[in-house]
């Protein structure tokens, strides 16, 4: 019979923390609703004699990510007013843990380094909302994975 994976261990999604360091400060960045980061490989086509297809080559990477969060903080709109009148970027890591106690599996946190957000909201309202939210799209060029999943009992052959 084939093994299959337990019900408990489906990681649930509002059971992460998110911290955001910014210039040395650490932030606990619990209005996050959500948040994900992907990484893409650059590729390129590689000519092959003999052969009537090409091949793809891997040649680098490249990582962006979204968030939605609650309106509730100035943080980032400070860190852009002062881009727009000095020029001054800002980088920043966000560190994301995801542990369920009911999973088998533990915790993973990923850290994606060196964050800049590509623009945000400046002012916001919205009289039929029950609240307010916002997104930001970034690029990040770095992230480690300091903590990892266990295997699933049965997931390797």
């Amino acid at each position: 019979m084939a093994e299959i994976m337990s019900s408990r261990d489906a990681i649930s999604g509002s059971l992460a923390e998110c911290f955001i360091i910014i210039e040395g400060n650490r932030y606990n960045f619990m209005q996050a609703i959500n948040l994900e980061a992907v990484i893409e490989k650059n590729k390129v086509e590689v000519p092959i004699l003999g052969k009537t297809g090409k091949g793809n080559k891997a040649t680098g990477w490249s990582g962006s990510g979204s968030a939605t969060f609650h309106y509730n903080t100035s943080i980032f709109r400070e860190l852009l007013y002062r881009y727009a009148k000095t020029g001054q970027d800002f980088y920043f890591d966000i560190q994301v843990t995801n542990e369920d106690p009911t999973s088998t599996i533990g915790r993973q946190t990923v850290i994606l380094k060196n964050c800049n957000i590509d623009g945000g909201i400046l002012t916001k309202l919205d009289a039929d909302a029950d609240y307010l939210e916002e997104d930001f799209d970034f690029t990040f060029d770095d992230f480690e994975i300091p903590e990892k999943f266990k295997m699933l009992e049965g997931m390797q052959a």
